[in-house]
């Protein structure tokens, strides 16, 4: 006897790609052998086209973030799982809901999926997809630290064990922010090569806030979750990779405007992950102190 477990795929847009969003939604809808809903948000934006009964839609007055965004969708959803789909990406197969409901149902300790994303062009990939330091072969699975905030599947309780995403954030690192709060609470965060999600590859660099919100997201991400000696020692650590990598004026310069905007502004609500949880994600190759 199968388990109903019912879906509900959050779709953020700010309205300008309809073409690309009805490909989503129905890649969602298309799945089989489970019950879904989508939560269409529209970010400071009209949410164009005719849905169906099962797709649910959000409408917020001004851009809010894709945090913030989010957790709207989710206080609309009902589903013991959400799952996170950007509005130009779609699912390859119709039964990657039943393997996720799987997966989580034969698992209770399993928080979070992370989905395998794919170039629908053909390419490699990109490194920054696979959730992991050791990131050169995409198609092996593991247990892992974060996730992508766009292509994932997390049970509601975790979300809420979470409290969401922190919406000051905007954008960056919003996703590993709950992932720790995730570990904290005993659950594991998986990436899945076998659960696959199309994608156009594109640079985060694009953004033109990129460098600023990711610097500050970073010292508030470091500020809000870990313990004091190792807050100092993962900022130190990111300082002299951000250097090393970058080396640009015209990028070091956001980066430690936002870097200094991160201890100078309030970071929310400090909720430091326990050492046990420290050394948890030690021994699953990724130390909280990169």
């Amino acid at each position: 006897m199968e388990t109903r477990v019912k879906l509900s795929v959050v779709v953020l847009t700010m309205g300008n790609r309809p073409a690309e969003l009805e490909r989503a939604v129905k890649s969602a809808l298309n799945q089989k052998y489970v019950d879904v809903e989508v939560v269409l948000v529209g970010n400071g934006a009209d949410v164009p086209g005719s849905w169906p009964e099962n797709v649910k839609v959000v409408r917020l007055p001004e851009n809010v973030g894709i945090p913030a965004g989010r957790n709207r969708g989710v206080e609309a959803s009902s589903g013991e799982l959400i799952l996170f789909l950007d509005d130009d990406g779609w699912y390859e197969s119709p039964e990657l809901g039943a393997r996720l409901r799987d997966r989580f149902t034969e698992d209770p300790s399993l928080g979070i999926v992370s989905f395998r994303v794919r170039d629908p062009e053909g390419g490699p990939g990109e490194r920054r997809h696979v959730p992991r330091l050791r990131a050169g072969d995409p198609l092996r699975s593991s247990e892992v630290t974060t996730f992508l905030g766009g292509a994932c599947a997390m049970r509601r309780a975790v979300f809420d064990a979470a409290a969401g995403l922190p919406e000051d954030f905007f954008y960056a690192h919003e996703e590993t922010d709950l992932a720790w709060q995730a570990l904290n609470a005993g659950y594991r965060i998986v990436y899945d090569a076998e659960s696959v999600m199309f994608h156009p590859a594109v640079a985060p660099t694009r953004h033109e806030m990129f460098y600023r919100l990711n610097a500050r997201n970073r010292v508030w991400l470091a500020r809000r979750n870990l313990p004091w000696p190792l807050l100092f020692v993962y900022l130190g650590v990111w300082v002299a990779m951000t250097v090393a990598r970058e080396r640009k004026p015209a990028s070091l310069r956001p980066w430690f405007s936002g870097f200094l905007e991160g201890w100078r502004k309030p970071a929310g609500r400090r909720r430091p992950i326990s050492w046990r949880t420290a050394w948890r994600m030690t021994r699953l190759g990724r130390p909280p102190v990169i």
